[in-house]
């Protein structure tokens, strides 16, 4: 469909710039390419009429022709599958913006912030607070092991025994 957006555009490009006013309905009966040499004509190929394109709306009325027999701009896409077409890709951007902002989302909230940092000082803080005491209630318990004859040193002169 992104072809037939492509060549849609390069056709009225290509098309002159505007007739004078009735000239769309002396195409009637033609073919579609002669009628849509003109940008302001639209053919419709229901009932091989050539009529101006109504500009006051953005699609033609139902009145004048259904979506799929009207033709605008080159002969091989219809109103229909051009909106179709424009859905789908206008969905895949909006889908693309949608994604690429929840990744930056993310990406944001994975630094660590300014309490996350301070949290993990407490922790660390606690963690070697905990560890001074562990080491001096140890250093206690050696002391009263010493004291009451409990405390196992490693003796180097001890005896070997063979088991």
């Amino acid at each position: 469909m992104g072809a037939a957006l492509l060549a849609l555009l390069l056709a009225l490009a290509r098309a002159p710039a505007a007739a004078p006013d009735g000239a769309c309905p002396r195409y009637t009966n033609t073919s579609c390419e002669e009628c849509l040499k003109n940008v302001t004509c639209l053919w419709c190929t229901s009932s091989k009429k050539c009529v101006e394109y109504p500009v006051r709306s953005i699609f033609p009325p139902s009145s004048l022709c259904e979506l799929r027999s009207a033709r605008w701009g080159v002969c091989w896409v219809n109103f229909e599958a051009l909106i179709i077409a424009m859905s789908v890709v206008g969905g895949a951007i909006l889908l693309a913006l949608v994604v690429c902002c929840c990744c930056c989302c993310k990406k944001k909230s994975k630094k660590p912030d300014k309490d996350d940092e301070r949290a993990a000082r407490e922790r660390e803080k606690r963690r070697v607070q905990q560890e001074e005491r562990r080491a001096e209630m140890k250093s206690r318990h050696d002391e009263i092991r010493k004291k009451y004859g409990l405390f196992k040193e490693d003796n180097p002169y001890a005896k070997f025994e063979n088991n």
